[in-house]
Protein backbone atom coordinates (compact mmCIF):
# COMPACT_ATOMS: atom_id res chain seq x y z
CA UNK A 1 0.00 0.00 0.00
CA UNK A 2 1.86 3.28 -1.01
CA UNK A 3 2.50 5.93 1.59
CA UNK A 4 -0.10 8.90 1.70
CA UNK A 5 0.86 12.39 2.26
CA UNK A 6 -0.95 13.99 5.62
CA UNK A 7 -3.00 16.41 3.14
CA UNK A 8 -4.35 13.23 1.41
CA UNK A 9 -5.42 11.66 4.69
CA UNK A 10 -6.90 15.04 5.93
CA UNK A 11 -8.78 15.00 2.56
CA UNK A 12 -10.58 11.90 3.23
CA UNK A 13 -11.84 13.23 6.66
CA UNK A 14 -14.83 14.40 7.83
CA UNK A 15 -13.97 18.26 8.78
CA UNK A 16 -11.66 18.79 6.34
CA UNK A 17 -13.79 17.21 3.15
CA UNK A 18 -13.98 19.26 0.61
CA UNK A 19 -11.42 22.04 1.64
CA UNK A 20 -8.83 23.37 -1.43
CA UNK A 21 -6.02 21.24 -2.02
CA UNK A 22 -3.75 24.53 -1.13
CA UNK A 23 -5.95 24.60 2.50
CA UNK A 24 -5.30 21.18 3.14
CA UNK A 25 -1.25 21.35 2.25
CA UNK A 26 -1.20 24.51 4.84
CA UNK A 27 -2.84 22.44 7.61
CA UNK A 28 -0.57 19.79 7.08
CA UNK A 29 2.50 21.50 7.20
CA UNK A 30 1.14 21.88 11.00
CA UNK A 31 1.01 18.16 11.42
CA UNK A 32 2.78 14.84 11.77
CA UNK A 33 1.30 11.59 13.10
CA UNK A 34 1.76 10.21 16.34
CA UNK A 35 0.35 7.50 18.96
CA UNK A 36 -1.15 6.73 21.86
CA UNK A 37 -1.44 3.48 23.74
CA UNK A 38 -4.65 2.59 25.55
CA UNK A 39 -5.16 4.42 28.70
CA UNK A 40 -3.17 7.28 28.20
CA UNK A 41 -4.00 11.21 28.25
CA UNK A 42 -4.06 13.10 24.33
CA UNK A 43 -5.31 16.13 27.07
CA UNK A 44 -6.10 16.84 30.55
CA UNK A 45 -8.63 19.25 31.11
CA UNK A 46 -7.41 22.96 32.08
CA UNK A 47 -3.62 21.90 30.43
CA UNK A 48 -2.51 24.10 27.91
CA UNK A 49 -4.14 23.27 24.32
CA UNK A 50 -1.12 23.83 22.02
CA UNK A 51 -2.45 21.16 19.80
CA UNK A 52 -5.59 18.97 18.56
CA UNK A 53 -5.76 15.43 16.87
CA UNK A 54 -7.16 13.71 13.94
CA UNK A 55 -7.92 9.94 14.53
CA UNK A 56 -6.45 7.61 11.98
CA UNK A 57 -7.16 4.72 14.05
CA UNK A 58 -8.30 3.99 17.72
CA UNK A 59 -10.92 4.99 20.05
CA UNK A 60 -10.43 8.00 22.15
CA UNK A 61 -13.17 8.89 25.20
CA UNK A 62 -13.72 12.50 26.14
CA UNK A 63 -14.36 12.65 29.79
CA UNK A 64 -14.49 15.67 32.58
CA UNK A 65 -14.56 15.13 35.82
CA UNK A 66 -16.84 14.69 38.42
CA UNK A 67 -15.88 15.57 42.15
CA UNK A 68 -16.32 12.00 44.24
CA UNK A 69 -17.60 10.19 41.41
CA UNK A 70 -14.12 9.98 39.10
CA UNK A 71 -14.34 10.69 34.84
CA UNK A 72 -17.64 10.75 33.26
CA UNK A 73 -17.88 9.67 29.71
CA UNK A 74 -19.34 12.47 27.46
CA UNK A 75 -18.98 10.44 24.45
CA UNK A 76 -16.46 8.13 22.49
CA UNK A 77 -14.44 9.11 18.98
CA UNK A 78 -13.47 7.18 16.35
CA UNK A 79 -11.37 6.81 13.06
CA UNK A 80 -11.84 10.19 11.24
CA UNK A 81 -13.09 12.08 13.97
CA UNK A 82 -11.01 15.73 15.60
CA UNK A 83 -10.65 15.96 18.81
CA UNK A 84 -10.25 19.01 20.36
CA UNK A 85 -11.19 22.73 19.57
CA UNK A 86 -9.59 24.67 22.46
CA UNK A 87 -6.66 25.61 20.20
CA UNK A 88 -8.79 27.89 17.91
CA UNK A 89 -10.73 29.87 21.55
CA UNK A 90 -8.85 31.79 24.29
CA UNK A 91 -7.51 31.21 26.47
CA UNK A 92 -6.23 28.04 24.69
CA UNK A 93 -6.78 25.64 27.49
CA UNK A 94 -8.33 22.12 27.34
CA UNK A 95 -12.14 21.58 28.22
CA UNK A 96 -12.22 17.60 29.18
CA UNK A 97 -10.38 14.93 28.91
CA UNK A 98 -9.12 12.80 26.18
CA UNK A 99 -8.18 9.48 26.67
CA UNK A 100 -7.12 6.68 24.24
CA UNK A 101 -9.62 3.50 25.13
CA UNK A 102 -7.26 1.25 22.63
CA UNK A 103 -3.90 1.60 20.89
CA UNK A 104 -4.46 5.02 19.02
CA UNK A 105 -2.71 6.90 15.31
CA UNK A 106 -3.52 10.38 15.19
CA UNK A 107 -2.09 13.23 13.22
CA UNK A 108 -1.39 15.59 15.92
CA UNK A 109 -1.29 19.45 15.06
CA UNK A 110 0.63 22.28 16.15
CA UNK A 111 -2.29 24.94 17.27
CA UNK A 112 0.02 27.71 17.48
CA UNK A 113 1.47 27.38 13.97
CA UNK A 114 -2.21 26.31 12.57
CA UNK A 115 -3.73 29.49 14.31
CA UNK A 116 -0.86 31.89 12.55
CA UNK A 117 -1.40 30.81 9.22
CA UNK A 118 -5.06 31.50 10.11
CA UNK A 119 -4.30 35.30 10.74
CA UNK A 120 -2.12 35.66 7.63
CA UNK A 121 -5.08 34.04 5.65
CA UNK A 122 -8.20 35.00 6.78
CA UNK A 123 -10.13 32.68 4.42
CA UNK A 124 -8.56 30.04 6.19
CA UNK A 125 -9.42 31.07 9.51
CA UNK A 126 -13.09 31.42 8.70
CA UNK A 127 -13.49 28.34 6.97
CA UNK A 128 -11.51 26.29 10.20
CA UNK A 129 -13.74 28.10 12.76
CA UNK A 130 -17.21 27.14 10.62
CA UNK A 131 -15.72 23.41 10.64
CA UNK A 132 -14.81 23.07 14.02
CA UNK A 133 -17.89 25.38 15.27
CA UNK A 134 -19.52 22.77 13.62
CA UNK A 135 -17.97 19.51 15.55
CA UNK A 136 -18.64 21.66 18.38
CA UNK A 137 -22.49 21.63 17.64
CA UNK A 138 -22.30 18.07 17.72
CA UNK A 139 -20.20 17.18 20.68
CA UNK A 140 -22.68 19.83 22.49
CA UNK A 141 -25.78 18.18 21.09
CA UNK A 142 -23.98 14.47 22.10
CA UNK A 143 -23.56 15.98 25.69
CA UNK A 144 -27.02 17.35 25.89
CA UNK A 145 -28.46 13.15 24.80
CA UNK A 146 -25.89 11.67 27.50
CA UNK A 147 -27.21 13.90 30.11
CA UNK A 148 -30.87 13.03 29.37
CA UNK A 149 -30.14 9.03 29.68
CA UNK A 150 -28.17 10.25 32.90
CA UNK A 151 -30.90 12.01 34.62
CA UNK A 152 -33.77 11.89 32.33
CA UNK A 153 -36.54 14.58 30.73
CA UNK A 154 -37.30 17.00 33.19
CA UNK A 155 -40.32 17.43 34.95
CA UNK A 156 -42.78 19.80 33.77
CA UNK A 157 -43.12 22.79 35.24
Amino acid sequence: MPTRTIDQVLAELPTFAGLEPAYLELISGCGANGGFEAGEYLAREGDRADSFFAIRHGRVALEVAAPGKGPLLITTLGEGAVVGWSWLFPPYRWSFDARAMEPTRVIAFDGACLRGKCEEDKALGYELMRRFASNMLDRLQATRLQLLDLYGEPAAG
